[in-house]
């Protein structure tokens, strides 16, 4: 019923799925683990006059999607465009993952140079747009991850776009795409390896820059186009940690100077200066208002 697909297990009594999706604007987001499965579109099914386009990729195990007369292996980390309109069979033998992208057939077309030719052709993972596009899709499955409808709209244009750059744009699509979806992408990217890695002393732009295959001064340049630096962000990020970790019940026994050290700072009269500057008040001031 959600996926319009028939299911069917291939081993009796063992079948067990979990899925997430997230609809927006032109777009379907969709994450799926499961054991063992055939999933298909029917002819029965596909008479329901749904077009829309799915980039697949499969996260984890053995992936065979058939259609068109043909049989793809997709392997891990792969991604295959399929069609909403046609006879498709999608193969797993093992328990695995994958995530899907599904796209109204109209806006591929107007983006990629012949979007039905790109339908069954194996993408592989090490293809830059589509490694951006999945660290940057995957930060979307968070219900909080873009509430504003405005900003929603514009988070489904980035999409778009990357789809389109990892399926071959057109000649004017690329070059929006590559001016606007792409940094935007990648600055969000970014900024969420800085959320999850600031408590690190050693991570710094060139780090971070590394991880997603950029120089240090195309990251830079990421931050400055929204008034800010590389520096100032992973600052707020660790500043934001400890006044956190300075209110929570869960440690109240640590030491402010073992607080500032588990936030990545490694000068507790730097820690204390900057905390002071940014909150108006000193750690030891926040954690008492805290207590009492």
């Amino acid at each position: 019923m959600v996926l319009r697909v028939e299911i069917e297990p291939f081993e009796t009594g063992a079948f067990d799925a979990s899925l997430t999706t997230r609809a927006m604007p032109g777009l379907r987001l969709l994450l799926g683990k499961m054991s063992a499965t055939r999933f298909a579109r029917t002819r029965r099914l596909i008479a329901d006059g749904n077009d829309d386009l799915a980039l697949v990729i499969n996260r984890r195990g053995a992936l065979t999607t058939s259609a068109r007369g043909s049989e793809v292996f997709v392997h891990e980390g792969d991604a295959l465009l399929t069609s909403s309109g046609e006879i498709t069979t999608f193969d797993r033998h093992s328990r695995g993952s994958f995530f899907s992208l599904r796209v109204p057939r109209a806006v591929l077309s107007s983006l990629v140079i012949d979007v039905d030719d790109a339908v069954m052709q194996r993408i592989p993972r090490h293809t830059e747009a589509l490694k951006l596009l999945t660290s940057y899709t995957n930060l979307l499955l968070d219900e909080n991850a873009v509430s504003e409808l405005a900003l929603c709209r514009l988070t489904v244009r980035h999409i778009h776009d990357l789809i389109a750059l990892t399926l071959g744009a057109r000649r004017d699509a690329a070059e929006v795409a590559r001016t606007r979806g792409m940094p935007a992408a990648r600055l969000k990217v970014a900024k969420a390896y800085i959320v999850d890695n600031c408590d690190r002393q050693d991570l710094s732009i060139g780090t971070v820059a590394a991880q997603l295959g950029m120089t240090p001064r195309s990251l830079q340049r990421l931050f400055e186009s929204e008034g800010a630096t590389f520096s100032s962000f992973l600052l707020h990020q660790r500043l934001a940690r400890a006044r956190r970790m300075l209110i929570e019940p869960q440690f109240a026994e640590r030491s402010i100077g073992a607080i500032a050290y588990d936030v990545g700072f490694g000068d507790l009269s730097y820690f204390n200066r900057c905390f002071r500057q940014r909150y108006g008040a000193t750690p030891r001031d926040i954690r008492e208002a805290s207590a009492n």
